[in-house]
């Protein structure tokens, strides 16, 4: 009896913490993504490092913007740091090579010898030379195993070499001792000044075989049976702090370990959602998501707490300091995905926000390698570091205020012509895009007036308010029905075509006129008002779903992943299918979410319908299969739709776990008939944030025809 009821009680526990404890990294594939126009990152890293080291590729195009792609063969060095989804290619820096002949520069592989994992990556070169790669958060890790037959080992070190527009500025070497090298990497490209740091430790001595001038030096060492490990520590104030990074990350030479390490740390993130699905491919799907969506932001401060900041002074800071900020994307679905799953990296990343601000006057737009790259238009940093306030993170709210203002009102790019005249006029602003700009513009200043309510600030809440309103007030068209270009003397731009598309060089940024009217996440049931009332707003976007217009031959590539005019590959539609739930028709949300979910994502090369975009296409699908989505950049609203999954469960911190459980959940089954949250029946379409940091349990019925569940005016968002 007694032996019964302990396995009873093993049992219990297994059932308990099995979800945590399961090996989740095997349902990652890496190579998703790594076709098509996906450009991402493929290499070994932790979540969230700074190092991403992996293959390099010689440029031949917009695809390789993270140094590789699946449909090449040739490899020309392992960078240390790479980017994941980008539209512009940068980094690759330090970068190794290892040879079987001291003049060799580049490599062929097959992808039949290259295996790849959560903190892993293996390739066998043509050469005969194994290599495998894995890495902490500061510290790559490599393990080259020549062929039996070659007499020397060499190890290309090339610091001219780059990804994209990165171009080394100046550089330097030293060999410290038989088995250290150190020195300096400086380039610009699209991060104007970027400075790195490395030390490499060899797990044997190594000979300076050739060099040519600062910026390469070939290394040898008799071969012996033997792989020849290296440690490249990398940091951006110093060589001596690279070096404490590899004596306090990675003190052995224990590769195994090291690989089983970052596995471990990927499991543990994982495991902040676990699904229940019957579905391999979209199990695969989700947790590759998963992994993508923690590239970045990347930790930029060395283990001493010293980084570099955005007026080029070193700093040592309380926090952890962060890089690779792809705002832009990101402030539609990667930070509110963090918000939840990583509640503990909030106050680290608005003191990041906050500290770039006191370094550089503005919160940061695109934020690379401690430089403002500036990417991409409107004020993306802003509704970020709001919602993290308004949300109850530990953060000054009266700094984020002052920081939100302050960067609203720098006299640059565009501000000043928005003051003056209360939109961008089409004709005096030189860059293009007004119409994007402006409607980013508003939804940052509808987060301050937010905020700025909060704490009694009534002056700076009906200003910024009214600002917020300018998409109604200067750009909405009445008689077509779309956000236009309007000149200094409050005529909308003509000739007009509302499928045409011109990238860069038209009244909207990657994207037309059917995509951007769309774009006022801040107040959707305002917009249904310049429609003239739910009905026209309805048949309006219904109408982008299902129209086949030709957007030009200049139109930019990122306009991809089109269902009609919807625009998927692009993130400016990411919220748009959610708009029906405003109007209290969740169920024509959820069709059309379960298409993009099944026919947009998959388990392939070429499984992404665009850019990755430094986690954000991931964080769509993360939270849309779960049956959620905050459409209010910030503010804390998250949306229901069509969850994927049977059941997901999330750990939200502090002991605490919210789950989501989809009964008679199904192919067919995808309309939500009813829903109860901790046991009680809930009739809203959404759900607040704080409600799911609380922990409990929402439980949705689903069935295969659409019911009335969150129709009622009182029930929608």
């Amino acid at each position: 009896m007694i032996k019964k009821k302990l396995f009873a009680l093993i049992a219990f526990l297994a059932v308990g913490v099995g979800a945590w404890a399961q090996n989740l990294t095997q349902y990652v594939d890496p190579y998703i993504g790594t076709g098509g126009h996906g450009h991402v990152f493929l290499g070994a890293n932790v979540p969230y490092g700074l190092v991403q080291v992996g293959p390099t590729q010689y440029k031949r195009g917009w695809d390789w913007c993270s140094g590789y792609h699946y449909s090449d063969s040739v490899i020309i060095g392992f960078g240390q740091m790479h980017l994941s989804g980008t539209g512009i290619g940068d980094l690759g820096d330090i970068a190794l090579l290892p040879t079987t002949d001291a003049m060799q520069r580049d490599v062929m592989f097959s992808h039949k010898g290259e295996h790849a994992r959560p903190g892993y990556y293996s390739v066998m070169l043509k050469s005969g030379i194994k290599v495998d790669l894995t890495a902490t958060a500061r510290v790559a890790l490599h393990r080259y195993s020549y062929p039996t037959d070659a007499q020397t080992a060499f190890v290309r070190l090339d610091l001219s070499q780059g990804i994209g527009w990165d171009k080394m500025t100046k550089s330097a070497f030293k060999q410290n001792s038989p088995t250290e090298l150190s020195g300096y990497r400086y380039s610009t490209g699209w991060a104007k000044d970027q400075r790195v740091y490395f030390v490499a430790q060899f797990s044997r001595p190594v000979t300076l075989a050739t060099s040519q001038g600062d910026s390469l030096a070939v290394l040898s060492t008799p071969n012996n049976d033997e792989p020849l490990l290296v440690k490249v520590g990398i940091s951006p104030v110093s060589e001596d702090n690279a070096r404490a990074n590899i004596a306090a990350e990675l003190p052995s030479w224990d590769f195994r370990g090291t690989v089983a390490k970052a596995n471990e740390e990927w499991n543990k993130e994982l495991g902040k959602i676990v699904i229940t699905t019957d579905d391999a491919a979209a199990r695969r799907t989700f947790y590759t998501a998963m992994y993508h969506s923690m590239f970045a932001p990347s930790v930029f401060s060395d283990v001493n707490g010293d980084y570099r900041g955005a007026d080029g002074k070193v700093y040592r800071g309380d926090f952890k300091n962060y890089t690779t900020f792809s705002l832009w994307d990101t402030y539609r679905a990667a930070h509110p995905l963090m918000t939840i799953i990583h509640p503990e990296k909030q106050r680290d990343i608005a003191q990041t926000m906050l500290h770039i601000y006191d370094q550089q006057g503005k919160l940061p737009v695109w934020h690379l390698v401690g430089n403002e790259t500036d990417c991409m238009v409107g004020n993306p940093g802003i509704p970020v570091l709001i919602d993290i306030a308004l949300k109850g993170f530990d953060v000054d709210k009266n700094k984020v205020l002052e920081a939100a203002k302050a960067s609203a009102m720098r006299d640059e790019r565009g501000m000043g012509l928005l003051k003056k005249y209360g939109y961008l006029p089409c004709d005096l602003d030189p860059e293009y895009e007004t119409v994007a700009k402006g409607l980013e513009y508003a939804l940052a200043d509808a987060g301050i007036a937010k905020l700025a309510k909060q704490l009694g600030r009534t002056e700076d809440y009906n200003y910024f308010y009214k600002r917020s309103q300018s998409y109604k007030d200067h750009y909405f068209d009445k008689s077509t029905k779309f956000m236009r270009g309007k000149t200094s003397d409050g005529k909308f731009r003509e000739p007009f075509d509302p499928f045409n598309s011109v990238h860069r060089q038209d009244d909207y940024t990657e994207g037309n006129a059917w995509q951007y009217v769309w774009l006022v996440p801040h107040d959707v049931h305002g917009l249904v008002k310049c429609f003239g009332g739910e009905k026209p707003f309805v048949a309006k976007l219904d109408s982008l779903f299902i129209l086949d217009g030709k957007m030009g031959a200049d139109a930019s590539p990122d306009i991809s992943g089109l269902i009609g005019q919807y625009a998927h590959g692009n993130e400016p539609s990411h919220h748009i299918i959610y708009m029906y739930n405003y109007v209290g028709m969740p169920w024509k949300a959820a069709l059309k979410l379960r298409q993009v979910m099944n026919t947009l994502y998959n388990d392939g090369i070429d499984g992404l319908s665009g850019n990755e975009d430094v986690g954000q296409m991931s964080a769509w699908y993360i939270l849309s299969s779960m049956g959620l989505y905050q459409v209010e950049p910030a503010g804390g609203k998250y949306i229901f739709g069509s969850p994927l999954f049977n059941k997901a469960v999330v750990n939200v911190g502090g002991g605490k776990t919210f789950t989501i459980e989809a009964k008679n959940n199904s192919a067919k089954n995808i309309y939500i008939q009813s829903a109860k949250l901790n046991g009680k029946p809930y009739t809203r379409s959404y759900i607040d944030y704080k409600d799911i940091m609380r922990g409990g349990k929402l439980e949705f019925v689903m069935a295969e025809k659409p019911s009335t569940f969150g129709t009622k005016v009182s029930d929608r968002p």
